[in-house]
């Protein structure tokens, strides 16, 4: 069996009990090299993620009889490995049933979520996106008045704030560095501030962008 856990944004206290029993369980466990260093007491077999991911579904389908853990940061399915996984591992028959199926996803508690709490910011009108390893489409997502952006290092704040003032919007920007980390930084700029600041190295980020308004 192959399961797909979610630890949340970083911090042992936001990992739900049952990802902590899934890898209590588990034979073998896979993540990056952050992902692991939160687990030192496993005692069984750990695989570190890299950029193959086609080299780490042969793996999986090969080693699928075993119990797997697959550390997704934040939930799994949000711009995570989990939508790689279910689409490798599972399929629908013609009539719409599911094919019995050898993969779990147990969701976590997303970056954007963290944030959000932090904030008092509710989530009923919230547009949620990701940079990661992708070029968003800033004409349609900054025509949403709440926007939930997880960047990465091509498209972080400096670069949202760029695309913010080139279509002559005035907007807030909330930026949640770290989150849950020690060194969680979080604060609220507007976009004018946020371009005037393109010097600063920002860590690992989700930025929600709000109307001024």
């Amino acid at each position: 069996m192959i399961t797909v856990v979610g630890i949340g944004p970083g911090a042992a206290a936001n990992q739900t009990l049952a990802a902590l029993e899934a890898i209590k369980q588990a034979e073998v466990l896979v993540g990056g090299k952050r992902h692991l260093a939160e687990f030192p007491s496993f005692s069984g077999e750990t695989r570190r993620l890299n950029a193959d991911m086609d080299g780490l579904m042969h793996w999986l389908e090969q080693n699928q009889h075993r119990p797997i853990v697959v550390l997704a940061s934040g939930d799994p399915l949000f711009y995570g490995i989990g939508k790689r996984i279910t689409e490798h591992f599972v399929g629908l028959h013609a009539d719409g049933q599911m094919d019995e199926q050898n993969v779990r996803i147990i969701s976590g508690i997303s970056s954007v979520q963290y944030l959000c709490a932090r904030m008092l910011l509710d989530m009923n009108d919230i547009y949620l996106t990701s940079s990661h390893g992708r070029k968003p489409d800033f004409d349609w997502l900054l025509r949403h008045e709440k926007i939930a952006m997880v960047t990465d290092e091509v498209t972080g704040p400096y670069q949202i704030a760029q695309e913010i003032l080139a279509r002559g919007q005035q907007r807030c920007m909330v930026i949640g560095e770290n989150l849950s980390q020690e060194n969680e930084q979080i604060v609220c700029l507007n976009a004018e501030q946020v371009a005037q600041r393109g010097d600063i190295n920002y860590g690992l980020n989700v930025v929600v962008i709000l109307n001024e308004r």
